[in-house]
């Protein structure tokens, strides 16, 4: 079975937040996860890409956890990338940013990735 792949836009090194909790979740139920921010570097032993446009696979799922503001700006490279599942988690989310996904095709989920997967965010402390 091929493994499922994930996009964490807003993923961060800093354990404590959720950006980084995401990849964290996603890593041990099993999905190939490309963390996303423009610093780059890398983010729990996984090389960070800049941006989605440099992820070298197919995506399964994108994971957003970046203020509305800048969710908006890169809605049009989400809907370029393509994906199966795009999850806005708590905090990215808002009409704008929900409608301008459906405009470009894309059927947003308002809701917390991690819970998802049946992980509890709580188990991955700081």
């Amino acid at each position: 079975m091929e493994r499922k792949t994930v996009a964490i836009l807003g993923a961060s090194a800093d354990r404590s937040k959720f950006g980084n909790k995401s990849v964290r979740a996603h890593r041990q139920q099993g999905y190939d996860v490309y963390p996303i921010n423009p610093r780059g570097g890398e983010i729990e032993g996984l090389t960070v890409y800049r941006s989605l446009s440099e992820v070298p696979v197919k995506l399964d799922r994108i994971s957003v956890y970046l203020p509305p503001a800048v969710g908006l700006a890169v809605l049009d490279e989400i809907a370029q990338k393509g994906c199966d599942e795009l999850w806005l988690n708590p905090g990215s989310d808002s009409p704008e940013v929900i409608a301008k996904a459906e405009q470009l095709g894309l059927e947003p989920i308002a809701a917390c990735s991690i819970v998802d997967l049946n992980v509890s965010p709580g188990q991955f402390g700081d």
